[in-house]
């Protein structure tokens, strides 16, 4: 591991200070314009540490959710429960437990984390970019955003021509269905300069390789998707602009969960030839964004609402390396159904000025009801028809306000946010009530070496709020973050060569787990969510772009994490001082290189390969695993994709294949409950498309 960080720090040393000025001038790096402080920026320029991704580059990757997206961004990974289902951690910070989420997704302007575990299934579909936001975000992004951000910027109406695309696509899972998905858009400027609409629509079917033997059921993790997304903007001057948009999401998968055995097969608990229910996913999306030009600065308003229905089993097996040593099953049908309302008004300076500042404030209404019915085999009893409810609603309110002035080459910035969170939770016997609040500022100073070059210096502070546990045991606490970065972000020889390096340490507070605690009304031992100590990570993360010719670019991305436990302070834990945070991958990189050609005079082509690397990710959970078992493992994954495109014309053809290797692993440690996923078997394709 030294020599390996070694090898990354002299590449990134070497690249800095390496002159390329002799190079022709058209050879240059995409200069990237990102939004991450709410308004436009050059990346370069901004004190954060970001990975933003074009559309094009995700469309080339063939990455298609957000799975794909987190080994295409060293450091991230995922807790997956099959399609739609996730909890996204980064930066060293993962934990399963908490009332909502460490990493905040956003579609645009509209938030689309509901909580710890409901955050809506975002498609990578007519994007122009994906912006990762790593580190705390709580002072412009609130709770939620405790590890960082992920953004979804999607491409908006253009006023002024007509045109679209269609794009089909044809491919085979290695042991598995083939996939078929079909896709446009249709971009109409219905009064030129005024009004326009544009239609994004994505479907596929198939695609599966897992099967329930015992069920007479093949392929059964087929998935039968419909997006459906329409964005109008209305500009009736040139100050005022109104952008609202429609999304309609369905999606439905026999098994739906995504856990697997090494032999591709589904191990379903208390009965193995049961039928689980299908596991639908679907939400509507509606968002209106209100824009005012003031010339000086921007004035915006953002409106969402989200009607969220989610339909699926839980399947799980205590097996012998679990405390349970395999006398413990179970099987849920699960429905979940949640509405969220969110409201935000922002005041943003226009351009890099002496002062910057963004002022704002941000409602959020959201309501979510869970109804589970279990079925439980325990040392051979068997016990069914129980009922669990649960309906959990939370009000929120914020201010925020962020600032920075420029002296020459130098900027110095600071920014709070006030939070007050109310929530309440009913399990159709008794009702409980809490508040909690929250004060997260952060502060940074950047130098401009050159134009090109800046170094930066940051502190910020993340939030989480607390909770409700069931019965006599105590409420949770909010859990706290702040982390300190040391950054550089550069473009070099005339733009041949883009650089970003940062080194971050985070201390992070009341860290929420899973604990036990003695219930004296029924003798028994319960789990509950505690706020178990405290956890320190250190990282460095690095990116580097490279264009040597005219015609050949290449990227790596690298990231190290080191996560520990170094505090625990709750009676019954279920983890000891020294232990490693769960779901965290010491080392991950990423390899890429694409070459453009011409077929012909007519006909222009690319070849693109991309590797990805992540080390094998921990779980510790003395409540689920004796000492002995701990920690548990997923692998190491290496994952290699290659793709060959050409266009003729308006047309398009590409060939593409997804883990050439066809790699078997597992990608989440929870496999002694069977409930863990494993990588994608390969997939190989040809997808053609016609613009117009």
């Amino acid at each position: 591991m030294a020599t390996r960080l070694k090898y990354i720090t002299a590449l990134a040393v070497v690249g800095a200070t390496t002159s390329v000025s002799t190079m022709a001038e058209e050879l240059t790096v995409e200069e990237v314009i990102v939004t991450a402080q709410k308004r436009e920026q050059r990346l370069v320029d901004v004190p954060v540490a970001i990975t933003a991704l074009g559309g094009e580059e995700i469309a080339q990757k063939g990455l298609t959710n957000i799975q794909d997206i987190a080994f295409a961004v060293p450091g991230m990974a995922l807790r997956e429960d099959g399609p739609g289902s996730y909890q996204i951690f980064m930066r060293g910070l993962s934990n399963q437990y908490g009332s909502d989420a460490l990493v905040g997704v956003y579609l645009d302007e509209a938030p689309v984390t509901l909580s710890g575990f409901d955050q809506l299934d975002v498609r990578p579909v007519d994007l122009e970019r994906v912006e990762v936001l790593k580190g705390p975000q709580g002072t412009l992004y609130g709770q939620g955003s405790v590890a960082g951000a992920i953004r979804y910027i999607t491409a908006s109406p253009d006023l002024n021509e007509w045109g679209g695309s269609i794009q089909a696509q044809e491919s085979f899972i290695s042991g598995g269905d083939s996939r078929e998905v079909i896709g446009g858009v249709l971009n109409a400027p219905i009064v030129t300069d005024k009004f326009g609409i544009r239609i994004a629509a994505h479907a596929e079917e198939g695609g599966g390789w897992q099967d329930q033997p015992e069920a007479g059921i093949k392929d059964g993790n087929n998935q039968d998707l419909r997006i459906v997304r329409t964005k109008m903007l209305w500009k009736p001057t040139e100050a005022l602009s109104v952008q609202g948009m429609v999304l309609v999401h369905r999606n439905e998968s026999q098994l739906g969960l995504g856990y697997e055995q090494p032999d591709r097969t589904v191990t379903v608990a208390v009965d193995r030839a049961r039928r689980l229910v299908p596991k639908k996913f679907e939400y509507d999306l509606y968002n209106l964004d209100v824009k005012y030009d003031l010339g000086a600065a921007e004035l915006l308003s953002s409106t969402t609402y989200i009607d969220h229905d989610h339909q699926y089993p839980a399947s799980y097996i205590g097996g012998p390396e679990t405390v349970y040593g395999g006398a413990l099953e179970g099987t849920d049908d699960r429905h979940t159904r949640a509405h969220q309302f969110t409201q935000e008004i922002r005041l943003s300076s226009a351009g890099e000025n002496f002062f910057n500042y963004t002022f704002g404030g941000f409602y959020r209404s959201m309501s979510n009801a869970l109804t589970a019915y279990y079925d439980t085999l325990f040392a051979g009893d068997y016990f069914g028809g129980l009922e669990y409810y649960d309906r959990d609603t939370y009000e929120s309110y914020a201010l925020f306000g962020d600032i920075s002035f420029r002296f020459g080459r130098w900027e110095l910035g600071t920014g709070v946010r006030y939070f007050q969170d109310d929530q309440k939770s009913w399990d159709g016997l008794t009702e409980e009530t809490d508040s909690f609040d929250s004060v997260d500022p952060r502060a940074f100073a950047s130098v401009k070496v050159t134009e090109n070059i800046n170094i930066y210096a940051s502190v910020g502070s993340g939030f989480r709020s607390g909770g409700f546990n069931r019965g006599p045991a105590d409420n949770f606490e909010p859990e706290t973050l702040i982390s300190y970065e040391l950054g550089s972000k550069g473009i070099l020889g005339g733009g041949v060569f883009a650089y970003e390096a940062a080194v971050f340490y985070s201390d992070y507070k009341d860290m929420l787990r899973r604990g036990l605690v003695f219930n004296a009304d029924t003798g028994t031992t319960d789990q509950i969510t505690s706020n178990i100590g405290k956890a320190e990570v250190k990282g460095v993360e690095v990116g580097l772009t490279f264009r040597p010719t005219e015609r050949l670019t290449l990227n790596t991305t690298a990231t190290y994490l080191d996560s520990e436990i170094t505090e625990v302070k709750a009676l019954g834990a279920t983890n000891l001082p020294g232990d490693p945070v769960d779901y965290v991958p010491e080392f991950s990189y990423t390899l890429g290189a694409n070459y453009d050609f011409d077929w012909s005079a007519a006909m222009p082509g690319f070849f693109r390969v991309d590797y990805s690397y992540r080390d094998k990710v921990s779980y510790i959970d003395l409540s689920s695993f004796p000492l002995e078992n701990t920690p548990q493992f997923s692998d190491d994954i290496a994952l290699l994709a290659a793709r060959l495109g050409m266009k003729i014309g308006q047309a398009s053809v590409e060939v593409f294949g997804t883990n050439l290797t066809n790699e078997n692993k597992w990608i989440d440690p929870y496999h002694a409950w069977t409930n863990a996923n494993r990588t994608r078997p390969r997939e190989v394709g040809i997808k053609v498309g016609y613009s117009f």
